[in-house]
C-alpha cells in the first residue's frame, strides 16, 4: 500500500499497537515473521488508508485479523464488516481468526492462513530452458 495513503497518526497507533499486541497476537506472529509461512512477507499492525491491520501479506493481498472478546458486540461486528469492505474493495482477502482460536489452534489457523494466502498468490511463470528453442527454420536442432 503506498505510504501517501497513510497519515502521521495512523503511523504512530500502528507503532503503539505493535508494542501492546495481545498474547494471541505475539504467538501467531511468531509463524508468520521473518517469512515463515509459505515464503511469504507478512507485516504486524500495518496501517492501510484509515485502518491497521493485525497482519498483511501485500504479496498476494491477504489480511488477517485476531478478533477478541470485543468483537462480539454488534456494533463491532458492523465496524469489521466494513473493513472488510474496504479491504475487499482493494482486493485484499481477510481472514479472521477468534484470540481463543489462535491459542487452542494455532497449527489450525497457521494451516488456513498458508492455504488462502496459497490461493490468493499470483501463478508463477514458467521461464523458458536454459539454450532451448533455438532449432532451425525445418524444425531439426542446430
Amino acid at each position: 500500500m503506498p505510504h501517501h495513503e497513510v497519515g502521521e497518526i495512523q503511523r504512530g497507533r500502528a507503532k503503539r499497537l505493535r508494542r501492546t499486541m495481545t498474547r494471541a497476537e505475539n504467538l501467531l506472529w511468531r509463524h508468520l515473521k521473518a517469512l515463515r509461512l509459505a515464503a511469504l512477507g507478512f507485516r504486524r499492525q500495518s496501517p492501510m488508508g484509515s485502518y491497521i491491520a493485525d497482519f498483511v501479506a501485500h504479496s498476494c493481498k491477504l489480511v488477517v485479523e485476531v478478533d477478541g472478546e470485543s468483537h462480539d458486540f454488534e456494533s463491532r461486528l458492523r465496524h469489521d464488516s466494513r473493513r472488510d469492505e474496504w479491504f475487499s474493495s482493494r482486493g485484499y482477502r481477510v481472514l479472521r481468526f477468534a484470540s481463543d482460536d489462535v491459542m487452542k489452534n494455532l497449527e489450525g489457523v497457521v494451516v488456513a492462513i498458508g492455504l488462502a494466502a496459497e490461493r490468493a498468490a499470483p501463478p508463477s511463470l514458467t521461464l523458458p530452458r536454459k539454450g532451448g528453442g533455438n532449432s532451425s527454420p525445418d524444425g531439426a536442432e542446430s
